[in-house]
């Protein structure tokens, strides 16, 4: 008798405990619908910020005080997550809590590649159908943004602004001076 890996995960999600078994149920919906973006069926929109972005990085229009320096980068944040010089947020979460977080999203994982692994030539079908070039399109988007935000706390830092408006190391001399 053969027990496929989903069938494992949720087996063992039943018994790690409430909190796993929502998570799942959460997630399960996208995890399931993950073939209709292999047909570009289903497109997740680009945010406006990343758009803006990616048709000029290096737009200095309205950024000569640190509040709007600082407005811009927490548009940013938001759309990209946290930046890589930023500590990671203390959730407070136990240990027991992590390692449900942990099967979870493995359950979630397995359950997505299930449903993406019928598709024959799953690569020639993203490629017909266009969602090979809208993830890139999304891609070069996300690292547009990526690049602009960078600029913009290069810029604080040059303005002497405090974080978000510059690194999270940066420190003002004498403080903010704008």
């Amino acid at each position: 008798m053969r027990i496929s890996l989903p069938a494992v995960l949720v087996l063992c999600l039943a018994m790690a405990g409430c909190s796993t078994a929502s998570q799942v149920q959460q997630g399960f919906g996208d995890a399931v619908t993950a073939p209709l973006v292999d047909l570009n069926v289903r497109r997740d929109q680009i945010p406006t910020v990343l758009l803006q972005a990616q048709a000029n990085p290096y737009d200095r229009r309205n950024l000569n005080q640190c509040t709007t320096v600082a407005a811009e980068v927490i548009r940013l944040d938001e759309a990209l997550g946290p930046d890589r010089d930023e500590p990671p947020a203390p959730n407070g979460s136990t240990l027991n809590e992590q390692a449900q977080d942990a099967l979870a999203k493995a359950a979630l994982d397995a359950i997505k590649d299930s449903t993406t692994d019928f598709i024959p030539y799953r690569n020639w079908i993203r490629i017909l159908t266009g969602a090979q070039a809208r993830s890139k399109t999304v891609q070069d988007a996300i690292e547009a943004g990526r690049l602009r935000r960078a600029f913009l706390k290069g810029l604080g830092m040059q303005l002497n602004c405090a974080p978000p408006a510059s690194p999270a190391w940066f420190r003002p001399r004498g403080g903010s001076q704008r």
